[in-house]
């Protein structure tokens, strides 16, 4: 079933305080040192690890001291240029760049530029770059396969930042927070703070599963990170590393989409396929076409892509291209989806790449991949249907 990890955090998130907890599990420091030292920042910050307690409660407070004289402003365009050219594991890289992208797209928004244009203090700073590659190293040296957050209070008040005095929740974390349906837990109650800061809400974001409360399960590993700001209560967050007791089921995603639909009808069949199937080649998740009776009673054809909302430009560029429309209707959807993942098992019959997800019931959905199944279905002769029953069966027999 794969390592559990699960985060506690009720007087807020933050990537030291995160990093702090993986440290008192047993996270050796080289592991955070070395993929630093890969990406060229060797000997320009320092951890400064110790033992505190917080209102009577012990754990571990991390403060990234940093020594360089002037740290220069980053950029997301170059900094994601330095994560892909560092020599790391792809796992790694993937997840770094999953949660610099998320953040990157949140302050995007907030500031109106594209992502790539994005540089602003949260990601750029190093004492972020510690916090976000620390992280991810460290859950992937602990073997965390799932993530479960409990909903983290955001805070209230203001706060000073580079661009002046900012209401709490800080803009970048509401964004994030809506983008990806994060539920944040009230914070009445609190002293006027920023609880939940935008780096430690996009690892939570990168990684966690889902934002709920903890399934059964065995712990094994405790660690604690503790905030710098002093609360009327312990300011703390916990990581539970553990083994769930049962197959959890897989909560659904809110994801944001991006709809773009046309209706043509001056364009033969052959050229509606054409564009269907270059939209689809640019990076549409889903292309469909459907029959329409449109004005003076001619028969056409609504088209309708959907697409993340990074890879809408990139598809309009194709609208432009192949298709004969003069307009294009776009929109911002939500959608409700299963985590899903992609594995290949050499079957009897060759290799064949299976979609797997988990319904939140814990029943399991399996489905082989229909590319793969064509060829093989041609070299035995048999129908699609039975081949693909065939398959299954033979899966459920695997332990």
């Amino acid at each position: 079933m794969g390592s559990l990890a699960v985060v506690d955090c009720p007087t807020g998130l933050a990537g030291n305080m995160l990093l702090a907890a993986l440290f008192d599990c047993g996270l050796p420091e080289e592991v955070v040192h070395q993929p630093l030292a890969a990406l060229g920042l060797a000997g320009l910050y320092r951890l400064q690890l110790e033992e505190r307690r917080s209102a009577g409660l012990r754990g571990l407070h991390l403060e990234v001291e940093l020594l360089e004289r002037q740290p220069p402003h980053r950029h997301w365009a170059s900094l994601k240029e330095q994560i892909q050219a560092a020599d790391w594991p792809p796992a790694l890289r993937e997840s770094v760049l999953r949660v610099f992208g998320v953040l990157a797209e949140a302050e995007g928004a907030v500031h109106g530029h594209p992502p790539e244009q994005v540089h602003f203090h949260e990601v750029g700073a190093l004492d972020a770059l510690v916090d976000v590659v620390g992280v991810c190293a460290g859950l992937q040296h602990f073997g965390v396969e799932r993530l479960i957050c409990s909903p983290p209070p955001a805070g209230h008040g203001q706060v000073k930042s580079a661009h002046g005095l900012l209401p709490v929740p800080v803009p970048a974390v509401l964004e994030l927070a809506t983008r990806h349906g994060v539920p944040l837990a009230t914070s009445a109650g609190f002293p006027g703070a920023e609880l939940t800061t935008p780096t430690g809400l996009a690892l939570m974001v990168a990684w966690a599963e889902c934002f709920a409360p903890a399934p059964s399960l065995r712990p094994s590993r405790l660690g604690i990170g503790l905030g710098t700001r002093e609360l009327d209560r312990p300011n703390q967050l916990r990581l539970l590393l553990a083994e769930a007791d049962v197959p959890a089921g897989r909560a659904p995603e809110l994801q944001t989409v991006v709809q773009q639909q046309a209706q043509i009808d001056d364009a033969t069949p052959e050229d509606v396929a054409f564009l269907q199937e270059a939209l689809r080649e640019a990076g549409a998740l889903e292309v469909f076409a459907q029959p329409v009776v449109m004005k003076k009673g001619r028969a056409g054809s609504l088209i309708t892509a959907l697409a993340w909302p990074e890879q809408a430009e990139a598809l309009r560029a194709i609208w432009w291209r192949y298709g004969s429309s003069l307009g294009v209707r776009e929109q911002q959807q939500q959608r409700w989806a299963l985590p899903r993942q992609i594995e290949q098992r050499q079957t009897p019959w060759g290799p064949v790449r299976f979609k797997r997800s988990i319904r939140p019931d814990g029943s399991a959905l399996c489905k082989p991949e229909l590319e793969d199944l064509i060829p093989l279905a041609q070299q035995r002769q048999l129908p699609l249907d039975q081949l693909r029953a065939e398959l299954l069966r033979w899966l459920e027999e695997q332990p």
